[in-house]
């Protein structure tokens, strides 16, 4: 029997195609690999760029949603602030600030319109300031109290009750230091300035007390008046830098003045003192001992309402 030939070379080039074959479905295994690992890392990237987009527009929300609650916290906590009026109270008002000028330009012009500022010094008192409370009730008009912080201690609850009755009522509360004492306030005639922010301090600190943590003044009177004294342009400047004012006066009714005088001769000197006046500051006490002073004030706003003056605030 003859043997079958084999064809080497055929089975040769079979192998070789085999090896071929074998070898591209290698590479292309690996390419698929690379390239699906490639795909994978890519797409994984996109992802955590998104994610962290996402975080950081959540985080910028955040940070936007908590300012505007800070704000509206800042918002109502302005509301509740109280600076020398009730909020009801601002609309007897006037800028202190804008008298304070006029004053010292010694200019109580105002283009014919009127206005009067009642003050009352060295308050509150258990005697004298119910009355003078009572009248301005009676005509509906209010006024400015410079209270001292002594004089509220020694009327106890009654002068912190009628502080508070005043305030209340749309009257202003204004600061007119705890002591009223010269020697301590200006030694020497000169404006010790620690002294006085120290004294001026402790009534502000007693007001709060009595009237809440939302109130505060920015209106002073310089026991004796600003004008009385030597070396007060440190307290100028301080009272600039805070926005404050320091409030004298351009008309009285003497009540501190001279002898002890009744109720039509206070009168009269209110009066005559406030004439040719646009803008008129009265000064007055309703400390303890000035009963002529109350019984004067019906006439003294007689006076104002019937030449056409309106009655404000100092705030």
């Amino acid at each position: 029997m003859r043997k079958k030939k084999i064809n080497f070379s055929s089975k040769r080039k079979r192998n070789n195609f085999n090896v071929k074959r074998c070898a591209l479905i290698a590479i292309a295994a690996v390419l698929v690999i690379v390239v699906g690992f490639k795909g994978v890392t890519a797409t994984t990237a996109f992802i955590e760029e998104k994610r962290q987009e996402r975080i950081e527009m959540q985080k910028k929300a955040e940070a936007e949603r908590l300012e505007e609650e800070r704000k509206r916290k800042e918002e109502e906590e302005a509301k509740k602030k109280m600076v020398g009026v009730t909020h009801e109270g601002k609309k007897y008002t006037y800028d202190a600030k804008k008298i304070e000028e006029k004053l010292a330009k010694y200019d109580y012009s105002n283009d014919g319109k009127k206005m009067v500022f009642l003050t009352f010094d060295d308050g509150s008192s258990t005697t004298v300031t119910p009355e003078i409370l009572k009248i301005l009730k009676e005509n509906d008009v209010r006024a400015t109290f410079f209270v001292t912080g002594e004089n509220i201690e020694r009327g106890g609850k009654k002068a912190e009750d009628l502080i508070k009755e005043s305030f209340e009522y749309g009257n202003a509360i204004a600061n007119h230091s705890y002591t009223h004492d010269y020697k301590y306030l200006y030694p020497g005639r000169t404006l010790n300035l620690d002294n006085f922010l120290a004294d001026f301090n402790k009534t502000d600190e007693l007001l709060k007390k009595i009237l809440g943590p939302y109130f505060s003044t920015r209106v002073i009177r310089c026991p004796g008046g600003h004008m009385s004294w030597k070396g007060m342009d440190e307290l100028d400047n301080y009272l600039d830098e805070n926005n404050m004012a320091s409030i004298d006066w351009n008309a009285l009714n003497a009540d501190a003045e001279g002898r002890k005088k009744n109720a039509q001769e206070l009168a009269d000197y209110a009066i005559k003192t406030s004439q040719g006046k646009d803008i008129v500051v009265l000064l007055m006490h309703d400390t303890y001992g000035k009963e002529e002073t109350a019984k004067a004030l019906p006439t003294i706003i007689k006076y104002f309402k019937d030449n056409g003056y309106e009655f404000k605030t100092l705030s």
